[in-house]
């Protein structure tokens, strides 16, 4: 099961803002229909909540416990919108960031691949669509 409790985060060294990109080429979860594994790319992008913001902002994930996060997926029966959309509510809840994307793209299967985009926030127009 899909643990967020695993996820940690430190506090944004920056008062001025930045964009962070964490990339991960193996995350793997199981088609719920078929109970087949899935594989894909997952693009974490966001903007932190700077430096001297509330407690409750915490800013920048941990990559450890982001890396142990997503290997909680692995042997979960899930489509692939809910975990991008799971991905997405989770991060949030943790990093309050100004803003937060992930988008999910999945190998082929059957001759159909999924690129899957959950956004939070007013992402800029530079990274929608992409």
């Amino acid at each position: 099961m899909p643990n967020p409790a695993l996820l940690e985060a430190f506090e944004t060294p920056s008062r001025t803002p930045f964009v962070i990109e964490h990339v991960s080429d193996e995350f793997t979860s199981v088609c719920p229909k078929t109970g087949q594994p899935d594989f894909g790319s997952i693009t974490l992008r966001y903007q932190p909540a700077p430096a001297g913001t509330p407690a409750s902002a915490r800013g920048c994930v941990e990559l450890k416990s982001l890396k142990l996060y997503y290997q909680s997926f692995r042997n979960e029966g899930i489509y692939y919108e809910a975990v991008s959309n799971r991905l997405r509510d989770d991060l949030v809840a943790l990093l309050s960031p100004a803003w937060l994307q992930i988008i999910t793209d999945w190998k082929g299967r059957g001759g159909i691949r999924s690129v899957i985009r959950a956004d939070h926030g007013e992402v800029p127009p530079h990274f929608r669509g992409r």
